[in-house]
């Protein structure tokens, strides 16, 4: 199974991947390429650190559709079989969709389907919740939507600041993602 990420920024979710893969976690798995819309990405040189080849795609005024058409050329190129988002902020074309079919997944924090979007943290800390987490889910043609793979429940307390909990939170979605990559292995 040929792995390319996606990122925007630190990378801390494709780290946990690359690791995890290149450790022998996650049966048959390799990681060719880590793919940024951002040259400044700290991720990419965590990447290259790795021995994962990195590649920049940026928009550069250009529609949603013709910088994912260049994106999903990347990954063909690259025989890519699962795209992995991890920490990027871009909302996916329908065409790049369509290019791998049940074969994108993308990692939130929060139990979709509450709190989708931006700052689901805040969001769910703010609204009061005693039980938020992260979900590692398939990606559709909407935000934060597709059938869940993998839910894990994080517990806030009183004492909790937003910041404790989207720690913890970023803490459960390194191992989440793993897990949820070991289950599509073994089903492929």
């Amino acid at each position: 199974m040929k792995i390319g990420i996606l990122i925007s920024g630190r990378g801390s979710n494709m780290i946990a991947i690359v690791d995890a893969v290149k450790g022998g976690e996650v049966s048959g798995a390799e990681v060719v390429v880590v793919i940024s819309d951002k040259a400044e990405a700290a991720g990419l040189e965590k990447a290259r650190e790795r021995g994962v080849e990195t590649v920049v795609v940026e928009r550069n005024g250009r529609t949603r559709k013709d910088h994912d058409a260049e994106i999903v050329s990347e990954l063909k190129k690259r025989d890519v079989d699962l795209v992995c988002l991890a920490g990027y902020m871009r909302l996916l074309s329908p065409d790049f969709v369509q290019a791998f079919p049940h074969n994108i997944i993308n990692i939130h924090p929060s139990l979709l389907p509450a709190f989708p979007g931006l700052n689901a943290q805040k969001r769910a800390f703010d609204a009061g919740v005693k039980i938020t987490g992260c979900t590692v889910h398939y990606v559709d043609e909407y935000l934060d939507h597709g059938p869940v793979i993998l839910q894990k429940e994080v517990n806030v307390s009183d004492s909790d600041t937003v910041e404790t909990v989207s720690a913890r939170i970023l803490k459960q979605e390194h191992l989440l993602y793993v897990d949820a990559l070991k289950k599509i292995a073994i089903a492929i």
